[in-house]
C-alpha cells in the first residue's frame, strides 16, 4: 500500500510538471527514480500485464488528478508567484540530482560522454532564448485537417514529455497549442462543453500515446546499449534545465516575501525530491 502511494505522489509531481512551461515531466521521472521503469512497462505493456497495471495505475491516478486539480491553481501561481513556484520546481529537480550521479560516478569518463552532455546542455540552454509562439491556435471551427494536426501534436509533446529536460508546455507554446489544451483540460468538469472539449482531447491523447510508445522504444534502446552515455546526455538536458528555470525569474519582480518563501519551498522541494529519487 505504501509503495502505491507513493507513486501516486511521484505521478502527481509528473502530472504538475507536464504543465508548466520550462519543467519536463521526464526530468521529474528521472530524479524521482521511476524513469527508467516507466520506459520499461511502456515499451512491454503486455509482457507483464499484473507489473504494468500496478505501476501504471497508481501513477496515472496521480498524474491524471494533478492536471485536472492543479492546472488553474498551477497557472495562478506562476502568474502572481513566480519566484517561489519556479524555486519549487528546481528543489525537485535538484534533488534528484544525487540519483543520477550515482548512475555515472563508477565508470571512466569518455571524451563521447562529455560531447553528449554538453551537446544536450547546450540545446535546453538554446530552447530558452526562443521565443514562444504568438499564434495561438483557435479550437473553435474543428475539421479533419485539424484533427490530424491535433494528433501530430499530440505526438510531439508526448515526445518532449518522455525526453528529460524538454518541456511539453514550451513546445507547445512554441506551436501556439499550448493555452487551447490548458483551457479545454481546465473545462473538462463543465458537463455542457464535455462534447466539444472530447472532440478535442482524444485525437490529442492519442497522439500522446503513440507518441510515448514510440520514444519509449527508442530510449530502451540506448539504455540497453549505450546506458553510461544515456546518462550523460540526461544530466545535460537536466542541469540545463536548471539554468533555464533560472533564467526565466530574470525581470520578475519579487517582494521579500516572496524570496523567503521561495527558498523555504526550494530546501522543502529537495528534500522531497531527494527522498522520492531514494524510495
Amino acid at each position: 500500500m505504501k509503495d502505491k502511494l507513493i507513486l501516486v505522489i511521484k505521478g502527481f509531481f509528473f502530472g504538475i510538471a507536464n504543465i508548466i512551461p520550462g519543467v519536463s515531466g521526464g526530468t521529474i521521472a528521472i530524479t524521482m527514480g521511476v524513469y527508467e521503469e516507466m520506459i520499461d512497462i511502456i515499451s512491454h505493456f503486455f509482457k507483464d500485464l499484473r507489473k504494468s497495471l500496478n505501476f501504471l495505475i497508481p501513477f496515472g491516478i496521480g498524474a491524471i488528478i494533478s492536471i485536472l486539480v492543479m492546472s488553474k491553481l498551477i497557472s495562478f501561481c506562476l502568474d502572481k508567484y513566480p519566484f517561489p513556484t519556479t524555486l519549487f520546481f528546481m528543489g525537485l529537480i535538484i534533488g534528484g540530482i544525487p540519483l543520477l550521479t550515482k548512475k555515472v560516478k563508477n565508470s571512466k569518463i569518455k571524451p563521447i560522454n562529455i560531447i553528449l552532455f554538453l551537446l544536450t546542455f547546450s540545446l535546453i540552454i538554446g530552447m530558452a532564448f526562443m521565443k514562444e509562439g504568438n499564434n495561438v491556435v483557435s479550437l473553435s471551427n474543428m475539421n479533419m485537417g485539424m484533427y490530424i494536426i491535433l494528433f501530430l501534436v499530440g505526438m510531439i509533446a508526448a515526445a518532449t514529455m518522455v525526453i528529460p529536460g524538454v518541456s511539453g508546455s514550451f513546445v507547445l507554446m512554441l506551436l501556439g497549442f499550448y493555452k487551447p489544451i490548458v483551457n479545454t483540460v481546465s473545462k473538462l468538469t463543465d458537463f455542457s462543453l464535455l462534447g466539444n472539449n472530447l472532440a478535442i482531447l482524444i485525437p490529442f491523447g492519442l497522439g500522446v500515446v503513440m507518441g510515448i510508445v514510440l520514444v519509449a522504444k527508442v530510449l530502451e534502446y540506448l539504455f540497453n546499449h549505450y546506458e553510461v552515455s544515456t546518462y550523460y546526455a540526461i544530466l545535460g538536458f537536466i542541469i540545463a534545465s536548471i539554468f533555464t528555470l533560472g533564467y526565466s525569474l530574470f525581470g520578475v519582480n519579487i517582494s521579500i516575501i516572496q524570496v523567503l518563501i521561495g527558498i523555504i519551498l526550494f530546501i522543502i522541494s529537495t528534500f522531497i525530491g531527494y527522498k522520492l529519487g531514494d524510495e
